[in-house]
Protein backbone atom coordinates (compact mmCIF):
# COMPACT_ATOMS: atom_id res chain seq x y z
CA UNK A 1 0.00 0.00 0.00
CA UNK A 2 1.57 3.26 -0.97
CA UNK A 3 1.46 6.04 1.62
CA UNK A 4 0.03 9.47 -0.02
CA UNK A 5 1.92 12.17 2.15
CA UNK A 6 -0.59 15.07 1.20
CA UNK A 7 1.58 17.08 4.07
CA UNK A 8 3.00 20.53 3.94
CA UNK A 9 5.20 19.40 6.74
CA UNK A 10 8.76 18.12 5.96
CA UNK A 11 10.14 17.69 9.56
CA UNK A 12 9.10 17.03 13.26
CA UNK A 13 10.30 19.12 16.25
CA UNK A 14 10.46 17.13 19.43
CA UNK A 15 9.56 19.04 22.96
CA UNK A 16 10.96 16.09 24.36
CA UNK A 17 10.41 14.77 28.03
CA UNK A 18 8.55 17.30 29.55
CA UNK A 19 9.95 19.04 33.69
CA UNK A 20 13.44 17.82 32.77
CA UNK A 21 15.25 21.48 32.12
CA UNK A 22 18.38 21.30 33.89
CA UNK A 23 18.85 18.15 33.86
CA UNK A 24 19.27 17.26 30.49
CA UNK A 25 23.38 16.48 31.07
CA UNK A 26 22.65 13.70 34.18
CA UNK A 27 19.47 12.32 32.16
CA UNK A 28 22.10 11.93 29.01
CA UNK A 29 24.38 9.94 31.24
CA UNK A 30 21.58 7.61 32.90
CA UNK A 31 19.97 6.79 29.49
CA UNK A 32 23.69 6.50 27.92
CA UNK A 33 24.65 4.16 30.59
CA UNK A 34 21.37 2.04 30.31
CA UNK A 35 21.53 2.20 26.47
CA UNK A 36 25.07 0.24 26.45
CA UNK A 37 24.43 -1.50 29.25
CA UNK A 38 21.27 -2.87 27.00
CA UNK A 39 23.63 -3.53 23.99
CA UNK A 40 26.31 -4.79 25.91
CA UNK A 41 23.80 -7.49 27.40
CA UNK A 42 21.75 -8.47 24.70
CA UNK A 43 25.36 -8.78 22.40
CA UNK A 44 26.71 -11.44 25.23
CA UNK A 45 23.48 -13.34 24.73
CA UNK A 46 23.59 -13.84 21.53
CA UNK A 47 26.96 -14.85 21.70
CA UNK A 48 26.80 -17.17 24.25
CA UNK A 49 24.17 -19.11 23.06
CA UNK A 50 26.00 -19.54 19.76
CA UNK A 51 29.50 -20.16 20.95
CA UNK A 52 27.69 -22.89 23.11
CA UNK A 53 26.20 -25.94 21.44
CA UNK A 54 24.06 -27.20 24.30
CA UNK A 55 22.33 -23.88 24.22
CA UNK A 56 20.98 -25.11 20.83
CA UNK A 57 17.68 -25.93 22.02
CA UNK A 58 14.24 -23.93 21.02
CA UNK A 59 14.45 -22.07 24.41
CA UNK A 60 17.55 -20.41 23.87
CA UNK A 61 16.55 -19.83 20.01
CA UNK A 62 13.76 -17.90 21.03
CA UNK A 63 15.98 -15.96 24.03
CA UNK A 64 18.06 -14.41 20.99
CA UNK A 65 15.01 -13.67 19.01
CA UNK A 66 14.36 -11.80 22.18
CA UNK A 67 18.24 -10.09 22.37
CA UNK A 68 17.50 -9.19 18.98
CA UNK A 69 14.40 -7.05 19.97
CA UNK A 70 15.39 -6.08 22.70
CA UNK A 71 18.50 -4.13 20.85
CA UNK A 72 16.35 -2.46 18.14
CA UNK A 73 13.34 -1.53 20.56
CA UNK A 74 16.05 0.27 22.55
CA UNK A 75 17.33 1.72 19.47
CA UNK A 76 13.91 2.79 18.16
CA UNK A 77 13.59 5.84 20.60
CA UNK A 78 16.80 6.26 22.77
CA UNK A 79 19.66 7.34 20.04
CA UNK A 80 17.11 10.32 19.06
CA UNK A 81 16.62 10.82 22.81
CA UNK A 82 20.09 11.14 23.62
CA UNK A 83 20.98 13.85 20.98
CA UNK A 84 17.79 15.79 22.11
CA UNK A 85 18.91 15.85 25.94
CA UNK A 86 23.11 17.12 24.76
CA UNK A 87 22.90 18.63 21.87
CA UNK A 88 19.41 20.06 22.07
CA UNK A 89 18.91 18.52 18.62
CA UNK A 90 14.87 18.22 18.57
CA UNK A 91 14.10 18.07 14.92
CA UNK A 92 13.30 14.82 12.94
CA UNK A 93 12.58 14.62 9.87
CA UNK A 94 8.93 13.30 8.31
CA UNK A 95 10.90 10.01 7.21
CA UNK A 96 12.79 9.58 11.10
CA UNK A 97 9.27 10.30 12.32
CA UNK A 98 7.35 7.42 10.19
CA UNK A 99 10.56 4.96 10.73
CA UNK A 100 10.14 5.35 14.60
CA UNK A 101 6.54 4.95 14.10
CA UNK A 102 6.71 1.94 12.59
CA UNK A 103 9.91 0.38 14.74
CA UNK A 104 8.21 1.08 17.65
CA UNK A 105 5.15 -0.77 16.43
CA UNK A 106 6.67 -3.82 14.33
CA UNK A 107 9.32 -4.29 17.36
CA UNK A 108 6.83 -4.20 19.67
CA UNK A 109 4.43 -6.37 18.33
CA UNK A 110 6.76 -9.00 17.57
CA UNK A 111 8.00 -8.85 21.22
CA UNK A 112 4.56 -9.55 22.28
CA UNK A 113 3.98 -12.32 20.27
CA UNK A 114 7.58 -13.89 21.16
CA UNK A 115 6.75 -13.69 24.44
CA UNK A 116 3.70 -15.85 23.96
CA UNK A 117 5.56 -18.39 22.30
CA UNK A 118 8.09 -18.80 24.97
CA UNK A 119 5.30 -19.24 27.21
CA UNK A 120 4.15 -22.37 24.74
CA UNK A 121 7.71 -23.52 24.55
CA UNK A 122 7.21 -23.70 28.21
CA UNK A 123 4.29 -25.68 28.34
CA UNK A 124 5.24 -28.01 25.96
CA UNK A 125 8.64 -28.76 27.71
CA UNK A 126 7.02 -28.78 31.76
CA UNK A 127 3.45 -30.44 30.18
CA UNK A 128 4.86 -33.00 27.53
CA UNK A 129 8.45 -33.08 28.10
CA UNK A 130 8.56 -37.11 26.19
CA UNK A 131 6.92 -35.54 23.33
CA UNK A 132 9.12 -31.60 23.58
CA UNK A 133 11.18 -32.49 20.85
CA UNK A 134 8.61 -33.29 18.60
CA UNK A 135 6.60 -30.89 18.98
CA UNK A 136 9.39 -28.01 18.92
CA UNK A 137 11.38 -29.39 16.54
CA UNK A 138 13.08 -27.23 14.22
CA UNK A 139 10.82 -26.85 11.53
CA UNK A 140 8.32 -25.77 14.17
CA UNK A 141 10.20 -22.88 16.05
CA UNK A 142 11.43 -21.50 12.52
CA UNK A 143 7.75 -21.20 11.63
CA UNK A 144 6.97 -20.09 14.99
CA UNK A 145 9.72 -17.38 14.91
CA UNK A 146 8.57 -16.20 11.08
CA UNK A 147 4.91 -15.98 12.17
CA UNK A 148 6.13 -13.55 15.02
CA UNK A 149 8.36 -11.38 12.94
CA UNK A 150 5.70 -11.84 9.56
CA UNK A 151 2.78 -10.53 11.85
CA UNK A 152 4.54 -8.11 13.30
CA UNK A 153 5.59 -6.83 10.39
CA UNK A 154 1.76 -6.27 9.08
CA UNK A 155 0.77 -4.85 12.53
CA UNK A 156 3.43 -2.03 12.16
CA UNK A 157 2.85 -1.63 8.28
CA UNK A 158 -0.97 -1.13 8.65
CA UNK A 159 -0.63 1.19 11.70
CA UNK A 160 2.18 3.31 9.96
CA UNK A 161 0.47 3.89 6.40
CA UNK A 162 -3.07 5.09 8.21
CA UNK A 163 -0.83 7.65 10.50
CA UNK A 164 0.74 9.22 7.65
CA UNK A 165 -1.76 9.57 5.11
CA UNK A 166 -3.17 12.15 6.62
CA UNK A 167 -2.24 15.44 5.73
CA UNK A 168 -0.10 17.36 8.38
CA UNK A 169 -0.03 21.11 7.15
CA UNK A 170 -0.69 22.75 11.18
CA UNK A 171 2.16 22.52 13.78
CA UNK A 172 5.20 20.09 14.16
CA UNK A 173 6.11 19.82 17.45
CA UNK A 174 5.28 16.75 18.82
CA UNK A 175 5.08 16.88 22.65
CA UNK A 176 6.47 13.62 23.29
CA UNK A 177 10.02 12.52 23.45
CA UNK A 178 9.62 10.20 20.14
CA UNK A 179 7.12 9.91 17.17
CA UNK A 180 4.63 7.65 18.18
CA UNK A 181 0.83 7.46 16.98
CA UNK A 182 -0.90 9.56 19.10
CA UNK A 183 0.91 12.34 19.79
CA UNK A 184 1.88 12.80 16.27
CA UNK A 185 -2.00 12.52 14.83
CA UNK A 186 -2.71 15.43 17.16
CA UNK A 187 -1.11 17.49 14.88
CA UNK A 188 -3.10 16.34 11.74
CA UNK A 189 -5.65 18.75 9.35
CA UNK A 190 -7.50 16.00 8.81
CA UNK A 191 -10.26 13.09 9.93
CA UNK A 192 -8.12 10.87 12.56
CA UNK A 193 -11.35 8.89 13.25
CA UNK A 194 -10.05 6.03 11.57
CA UNK A 195 -6.72 5.71 12.58
CA UNK A 196 -7.51 6.16 16.48
CA UNK A 197 -10.35 3.61 16.12
CA UNK A 198 -8.16 0.86 14.02
CA UNK A 199 -4.72 1.82 16.29
CA UNK A 200 -7.21 1.36 20.01
CA UNK A 201 -8.24 -1.59 18.29
CA UNK A 202 -4.93 -3.25 17.06
CA UNK A 203 -2.99 -1.72 19.46
CA UNK A 204 -5.07 -3.00 22.38
CA UNK A 205 -6.10 -6.31 21.02
CA UNK A 206 -2.96 -7.88 20.23
CA UNK A 207 -1.73 -7.26 23.78
CA UNK A 208 -4.99 -9.11 25.23
CA UNK A 209 -4.59 -11.78 22.87
CA UNK A 210 -0.86 -12.70 23.72
CA UNK A 211 -2.17 -12.06 27.79
CA UNK A 212 -4.40 -14.69 27.45
CA UNK A 213 -2.87 -17.09 25.41
CA UNK A 214 -0.04 -16.85 28.16
CA UNK A 215 -2.16 -16.81 30.85
CA UNK A 216 -3.34 -20.24 29.46
CA UNK A 217 -0.25 -21.98 29.35
CA UNK A 218 1.16 -20.98 32.78
CA UNK A 219 -2.47 -22.16 33.84
CA UNK A 220 -1.56 -25.45 32.44
CA UNK A 221 1.74 -25.38 33.78
CA UNK A 222 0.74 -24.74 37.06
CA UNK A 223 -1.54 -27.93 37.48
CA UNK A 224 1.48 -29.63 35.94
CA UNK A 225 3.49 -28.69 38.25
CA UNK A 226 1.88 -29.36 41.03
CA UNK A 227 0.90 -32.85 40.17
CA UNK A 228 4.62 -33.79 40.06
CA UNK A 229 5.58 -36.48 42.89
CA UNK A 230 9.33 -34.78 43.43
CA UNK A 231 9.58 -31.71 45.34
CA UNK A 232 12.99 -31.46 43.10
CA UNK A 233 11.34 -31.90 39.50
CA UNK A 234 8.94 -29.04 41.04
CA UNK A 235 11.64 -26.70 41.78
CA UNK A 236 13.05 -27.04 38.56
CA UNK A 237 10.10 -27.31 36.61
CA UNK A 238 9.13 -23.74 38.29
CA UNK A 239 12.49 -22.39 38.32
CA UNK A 240 12.61 -22.46 33.87
CA UNK A 241 9.77 -20.24 34.31
CA UNK A 242 10.55 -17.88 36.44
CA UNK A 243 12.84 -15.65 33.94
CA UNK A 244 10.33 -15.53 31.72
CA UNK A 245 7.11 -14.61 34.06
CA UNK A 246 9.35 -11.26 34.99
CA UNK A 247 10.20 -10.52 31.52
CA UNK A 248 6.51 -10.73 30.73
CA UNK A 249 5.69 -8.81 33.50
CA UNK A 250 8.05 -5.86 33.12
CA UNK A 251 6.59 -5.91 29.35
CA UNK A 252 3.13 -5.77 29.89
CA UNK A 253 2.89 -4.17 32.58
CA UNK A 254 4.04 -0.52 30.92
CA UNK A 255 1.56 -1.46 27.87
CA UNK A 256 -1.29 -1.97 30.50
CA UNK A 257 -0.72 1.22 32.23
CA UNK A 258 0.11 3.23 28.78
CA UNK A 259 -2.78 2.05 26.82
CA UNK A 260 -5.94 1.42 29.28
CA UNK A 261 -5.74 4.28 31.34
CA UNK A 262 -6.27 7.17 28.67
CA UNK A 263 -6.37 9.59 31.96
CA UNK A 264 -3.49 8.90 33.15
CA UNK A 265 -1.24 12.39 33.84
CA UNK A 266 1.38 13.02 31.78
CA UNK A 267 3.68 13.21 34.66
CA UNK A 268 2.79 9.34 34.51
CA UNK A 269 3.34 7.95 31.37
CA UNK A 270 6.53 9.66 30.56
CA UNK A 271 8.38 7.82 33.02
CA UNK A 272 6.29 4.71 32.12
CA UNK A 273 7.04 4.63 28.59
CA UNK A 274 10.84 5.62 29.59
CA UNK A 275 11.12 2.30 31.33
CA UNK A 276 9.37 0.28 28.83
CA UNK A 277 11.71 1.30 26.13
CA UNK A 278 15.30 2.07 28.04
CA UNK A 279 14.91 -0.04 31.37
CA UNK A 280 13.01 -3.15 29.86
CA UNK A 281 15.48 -4.29 27.06
CA UNK A 282 18.70 -3.46 29.81
CA UNK A 283 17.11 -5.48 32.42
CA UNK A 284 15.94 -8.83 30.20
CA UNK A 285 19.22 -10.15 29.86
CA UNK A 286 20.27 -9.43 33.20
CA UNK A 287 17.18 -11.49 34.31
CA UNK A 288 17.92 -14.77 31.71
CA UNK A 289 21.58 -14.37 33.22
CA UNK A 290 20.76 -14.41 36.81
CA UNK A 291 18.69 -17.16 37.08
CA UNK A 292 20.18 -19.49 34.41
CA UNK A 293 23.12 -21.76 35.51
CA UNK A 294 23.75 -22.82 31.50
CA UNK A 295 23.99 -18.90 30.03
CA UNK A 296 26.20 -17.91 32.83
CA UNK A 297 28.66 -21.05 32.34
CA UNK A 298 28.12 -19.96 28.43
CA UNK A 299 29.08 -16.66 29.44
CA UNK A 300 32.69 -17.69 31.35
CA UNK A 301 33.08 -20.39 28.54
CA UNK A 302 33.22 -17.27 26.05
CA UNK A 303 35.12 -15.05 28.36
CA UNK A 304 37.84 -17.74 28.74
CA UNK A 305 37.34 -17.71 32.23
CA UNK A 306 36.02 -21.45 32.59
CA UNK A 307 37.38 -22.89 35.59
CA UNK A 308 38.39 -27.03 34.74
CA UNK A 309 38.43 -28.78 37.57
CA UNK A 310 41.18 -31.49 37.82
CA UNK A 311 39.30 -33.86 40.37
CA UNK A 312 36.84 -34.03 42.83
CA UNK A 313 33.45 -35.30 41.55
Amino acid sequence: MEIKNHSLITEFILLGIPHTEGQETLLFVVFLIFYLCTLLGNVLILLAVMSESRLHTPMYFFLCNLSVLDIGFSSVSTPKMLANLMMRNQVISFGGCMSQVFFYHFLGSAECWLYTVMAYDRFAAICHPLHYTIIMNRRVCALLAAGTWSTSFLHATILTTLTFQIPYCGSNEVNYFFCDIFPVVKLACGNIFIIETVSFTNIGLVPMICFLLILASYIRIVLAILQMRSAEGRRKAASTCVSHLSVVTLFFGPCALIYTQPSLSEMLVTPVQIFGNVVTPMLNPTIYTLRNKDVKGALKKLAGGQIVSSGGN
